[in-house]
C-alpha cells in the first residue's frame, strides 16, 4: 500500500524547534538584517559587529551576501549599510497573503475624505502594532505613520481598540513583555489607569489616544473583526489636536465604526463574539 502522503512545506519532524534544525549561518544573517532595519540612519559595520557581539568579517561576508541580491545597500562616502529595496519588496509581499488590505484600501481612503485626517490600518504584530496602510490627508500639518512602522499598543488609539478585545490574561502578557513607556504627560503608565481605559473603549466602541504618544496628536480607532469574532485588525484616524477637539471625538467615533464595520463585513467578518 502507498504511504499516504506527508504535506508540503514540513518535513515529518516540522515541530521539532530545537537547535539541530537552526542554520546557524542563516540565523546570524537574520540578526544583521533586524538590527540594521532598526537603524534609521544606517550603521557602519563596526556599530554592527559592535552591537550584535560579532566579529566585523563575520558581519561584512553577510553584507556582501545580501548587497549582492538588493537586500541592503551601501554608501561609499559615510560608509555606511542601509536596508535596500529588495528589503522592501520582500516584506511587501507579504501584503499579499490576505485581502485585508485590498478591502480596507477604499474605505480608508472615504474616511480620509469625510474627516479630513489621515487614515490608518493596523494589526497587532509580536505585542505591538504594525501599520499596513495608510491614506494621508491633503492637509500641510498631518500624522505620518508609513507601512512598517510600529508602536507600542498601550500609547496607540489602534493598540488600544486591540487591546480592548483581548482576554485579561492576554492583556497581562503583552503588558509583561513591553510594559508601559512614557511618552508624554498623557501616557497610561500603571495598569489600573489603561485597564480602566480600556474598559470604557469597550463599552463606546472605539479607543482614543490623547496626545499619549505626540503631544499635539489625536487618534481615534475601532477594531475591525474576522468570521470568528475576532479583532484582528483596526482602522484609525490622526491629525493634530486642533482639529480634533475633544468636543469632535465622538463625531470622530462614530466614523471609524462605521468604516471598521465596512472593511469586517468586507473580509466576512462578524462583530465581537
Amino acid at each position: 500500500m502507498a504511504e499516504p502522503a506527508r504535506g508540503r512545506g514540513r518535513p515529518r519532524a516540522w515541530h521539532d524547534k530545537s537547535e539541530q534544525n537552526t542554520i546557524k549561518s542563516l540565523d546570524r544573517a537574520m540578526e544583521v538584517l533586524e538590527r540594521l532595519s532598526e537603524m534609521t540612519k544606517g550603521a557602519t559595520l563596526s556599530q554592527l559587529a559592535g552591537d550584535l557581539g560579532q566579529s566585523p568579517a563575520s558581519v561584512y561576508r553577510v553584507l556582501f551576501t545580501l548587497e549582492a541580491r538588493g537586500i541592503v545597500d551601501f554608501d561609499g562616502g559615510p560608509q555606511t549599510w542601509h536596508i535596500g529595496a529588495g528589503a522592501f519588496l520582500i516584506g511587501s509581499r507579504f501584503l499579499r497573503r490576505t485581502s485585508l488590505i485590498e478591502r480596507a484600501l477604499p474605505v480608508l481612503r472615504a474616511l480620509m475624505e469625510a474627516t479630513g485626517e489621515t487614515a490608518n490600518l493596523g494589526v497587532q504584530q509580536a505585542g505591538q502594532v504594525l501599520f499596513l496602510s495608510q491614506v494621508e490627508t491633503h492637509a500641510t500639518i498631518r500624522a505620518f505613520f508609513p507601512p512598517g512602522t510600529v508602536s507600542p499598543m498601550h500609547a496607540s488609539g489602534i493598540g488600544k481598540a486591540l487591546l480592548a478585545q483581548r482576554g485579561a490574561g492576554q492583556v497581562a502578557r503583552i503588558l509583561d513583555e513591553h510594559g508601559l513607556a512614557r511618552f508624554t504627560e498623557f501616557t497610561f503608565v500603571t495598569r489600573d489607569a489603561l485597564l480602566a481605559d480600556l474598559a470604557e473603549t469597550r463599552a463606546r466602541g472605539y479607543a482614543v489616544d490623547g496626545e499619549e504618544k505626540n503631544i499635539g496628536m489625536r487618534c481615534v480607532a475601532a477594531p475591525i473583526f474576522d468570521m470568528h469574532g475576532e479583532a484582528v485588525a483596526g482602522i484609525s484616524v490622526s491629525g493634530p489636536s486642533s482639529r480634533i477637539p475633544i468636543e469632535a471625538i465622538p463625531a470622530f467615533g462614530a466614523q471609524v465604526i462605521a468604516a471598521a464595520l465596512q472593511v469586517t463585513q468586507g473580509i466576512g467578518g462578524r462583530g465581537a463574539g
